[in-house]
């Protein structure tokens, strides 16, 4: 089994950035991927980004393009969230995901990954 724990969210005015976290535990080598998720209050889960822990290939959506970076911490087991630039719409509930799939292409669907952490919530205000 593998535990995954974010921290980072908060209160941010629009403009400003935050860092959020996602600490690894248990079977982390049967860990390959790292995502990122989040779910605005009535919407559905959508994908934020991810990457590859053992290549260090990113893949980020298109709405986040340009302002969010994924980092990898192997030593730490830890993968991070910087967020630039945040807008009201950016608003919600943040996920970390693991993929335990080997040898896997960066997914954006959330059915691939196997394990999720409890979310951290941002809030941004305008």
């Amino acid at each position: 089994q593998v535990q995954l724990v974010e921290s980072g969210g908060g209160l941010v005015q629009a403009g400003g950035s935050l860092r959020l976290s996602c600490a690894a535990s248990g079977r982390t080598f049967n860990i390959y991927n790292l995502g990122w998720f989040r779910q605005a209050p009535g919407k559905e889960r959508d994908f934020v980004g991810a990457i590859s822990r053992n290549l260090g290939r990113t893949s980020v959506a298109d709405s986040v393009k340009g302002r969010f970076t994924i980092s990898t911490d192997n030593t730490k087991n830890t993968v991070y969230l910087q967020m630039n630039s945040l807008k009201p719409e950016d608003t919600a509930v943040y996920y970390c995901a693991a993929d335990s799939r080997a040898y896997s292409s960066l997914s954006p669907t959330m059915k691939d990954y196997a394990y999720w952490g409890q979310g951290t919530q941002v809030t941004v205000s305008s």
